[in-house]
């Protein structure tokens, strides 16, 4: 079992930041890859950024590479999401998620909204 709790989600201008952090529990957050998502409202969830279990590789979805970053630190169990240069359509619930043993785990998710 693995238990995934989202935070640090809020309002922000565009062109602004917000880091996301993703607490996980379950004592064994350090051989667990780790991705985050995002849904905007009427869309379809879709991949942001991944990241290995030993943070060695990372992926980013074309749309995000460059202005978003994920990162994590086993030691406290938390992946992040540091987000840069925010666009209003980047307007969305941002979710963490592993998998683990075939079975896919979500957070709650943390709300997202770039707005002047």
């Amino acid at each position: 079992q693995v238990h995934l709790v989202e935070s640090g989600g809020g309002l922000v201008q565009p062109g602004g930041s917000l880091r996301l952090s993703c607490a996980a529990s379950g004592r064994i957050f350090s051989i667990i890859a780790m991705g985050w998502y995002r849904q905007a409202p009427g869309k379809q969830r879709e991949l942001v950024a991944y990241i290995s279990s030993n943070g060695g590789r990372t992926t980013y979805a074309d749309y995000v590479r460059g202005r978003f970053t994920i990162s994590r630190s086993n030691a406290k169990d938390t992946v992040y999401l540091q987000m840069h240069s925010l666009k209003p359509e980047e307007t969305a619930v941002y979710y963490c998620n592993t998998e683990y043993h075939d079975a896919n785990y979500w957070g709650k998710g943390t709300q997202g909204t770039v707005a002047s």
